[in-house]
């Protein structure tokens, strides 16, 4: 039996064991939901044991539960893979805009619609039936590399716990490649593969002048006004190109190839219907010479989130206020550091605050490092055929504008990336009614059936 006759002969099964998993509410950023998590994690370790591998365990961590789980290769020389998943969901609310429960799982044609179907729970299962699908198509006993499965259960919550996890684990997560499976495809005529995801750090600013606020007619063009001098600071962020104007912000960011233009620029993108998707934006914008997927996927951004300050009741109140506030976040690409850019800010800050004002920058702790995988990579081409065998077609690339967890793994683990997914932008993910294209894992399955015995020569 070949990869593809084995996965269709066992699809009824797969679905009916993944609603079983998608049925339990395991959101992490819930306390009352904590003991569902760890029930999340005993269901799938419980599952794995059943499908065969030898090794399966929970890893406590500060906080919820991860599963791991290794089915060694027959060859002890063998390639190493870590494949990276979440198995906690985001919560719910509002419960009014599901059109279905999202803890019991419906089929809706070839959709399936439930909380975890797409982010992440749908993306991790779909490796469980592409190994044995590559199993039972080569009459093997283990597959061609040493598979390890890395199932986190604090993603959605900022996965606090992770890095110290990963640290702890490094002798057993020891690796050729990581494959993460929690992307998306740019759309299912298009098969793609994500090569990079930016990083994020966030900061708040304050401004203060007089103790109290003044009488506009009495002190108003006299004294420093909070708000006038933020709204200053902020507009300086960008020149007149649109690129952030804090110290070194650009120092050391990977440049796009020429290549990787030249691929982003062959996906069928219609900035029209992309903006009614950006709330009715009435333009696009950004940095003087990129184009918008450019802009989102592979360029920093640093956005004002919020700026208060004065009188914002009802009726006219004609006072220079005390204080200004505002929060920024930074979104960053390749060759960034979250700390580095956490300082310029605050030297920016500094540099830009008027005599008569005082200001205070506060940074939360943390913060997101970007990632990116070179499309000429080893793993990315070995993982790009074995997409291409199971597709039939052609795999683009793409980046993705969101954060996630997968920088620590590449810096701890000391291997590279590989983004092998098959979720969509309209899979509602962090939304009411998540779903996922029931088709697409099982194209998931069959691609990571043909994936290990590419890695497996790749990685040799």
């Amino acid at each position: 039996m070949d990869v593809a006759a084995y996965i269709e002969g066992n699809r009824e099964r797969f679905f009916a064991d993944l609603k079983e998993w998608l049925a339990i509410p395991s959101i992490s950023g819930d306390p009352a939901h904590h003991a569902d998590v760890r029930r999340s994690a005993e269901w799938l370790a419980g599952y794995l044991r059943g499908q065969g591998f030898p090794t399966v365990e929970v890893w406590e961590t500060g906080g919820l539960p991860a599963v791991f789980a290794e089915w060694p290769a027959a060859d002890p020389d063998a390639p190493a893979v870590v494949v990276y998943g979440h198995h906690d969901v985001q919560p719910v609310e509002p419960l009014a805009e599901w059109h279905t429960d999202p803890f019991s799982p419906v089929e809706k044609g070839e959709r399936l619609y439930g909380r975890g179907a797409s982010d992440d729970k749908g993306q991790v299962f779909f490796h469980t039936l592409g190994i044995a699908a590559g199993l039972a198509a080569s009459g093997a006993t283990a597959p061609p590399v040493t598979i390890k499965l890395l199932v986190e259960g604090e993603e959605e919550s900022g996965s606090a716990h992770f890095p110290d996890l990963l640290r702890e684990r490094r002798e057993r997560l020891a690796c050729d490649a990581v494959v993460i499976s929690d992307t998306t495809m740019w759309s299912a005529d298009v098969p793609s593969m994500c090569t990079g995801m930016r990083g994020l750090t966030e900061a708040s600013v304050s401004l203060y002048g007089p103790d109290i606020d003044l009488h506009s007619g009495s002190f108003g063009g006299a004294v420093p006004n909070p708000l006038h001098a933020m709204a200053s600071l902020l507009a300086a962020l960008h020149d007149e190109d649109g690129r952030v104007t804090l110290p070194g912000f650009y120092d050391g960011v990977v440049p796009l190839t020429a290549e990787e233009r030249e691929l982003f620029a062959r996906l069928p993108f219609d900035e029209a219907a992309w903006l009614k998707t950006a709330g009715n934006s009435g333009a696009a914008y950004g940095e003087k010479g990129y184009t918008t997927l450019e802009r989102v996927w592979a360029r920093p951004t640093a956005e004002v989130n919020g700026m208060w300050g004065g009188h914002t009741g009802p009726g006219g109140k004609t006072i220079v206020p005390r204080e200004a506030h505002a929060k920024i976040s930074f979104r960053l690409v390749a060759g960034q550091e979250p700390r580095a850019v956490q300082e310029a800010f605050k030297e920016f800050v500094a540099a830009n605050t008027p005599a008569g004002i005082r200001s205070e920058v506060h940074i939360p702790a943390g913060g997101v490092r970007p990632c990116f995988s070179p499309i000429d990579s080893t793993a990315v081409q070995a993982a790009r055929r074995a997409m291409e065998k199971a597709f039939g077609k052609e795999i683009l690339f793409t980046r993705e504008g969101g954060s996630g967890p997968e920088a620590d793994l590449a810096d701890i683990l000391r291997a590279p990336l590989v983004f092998v997914a098959v979720g969509l932008d309209d899979d509602q993910i962090h939304a009411p009614n998540e779903k996922v294209e029931m088709p697409l894992l099982l194209k998931g399955a069959e691609a990571a059936a043909y994936l290990w015995e590419e890695l497996a020569t790749a990685l040799r």
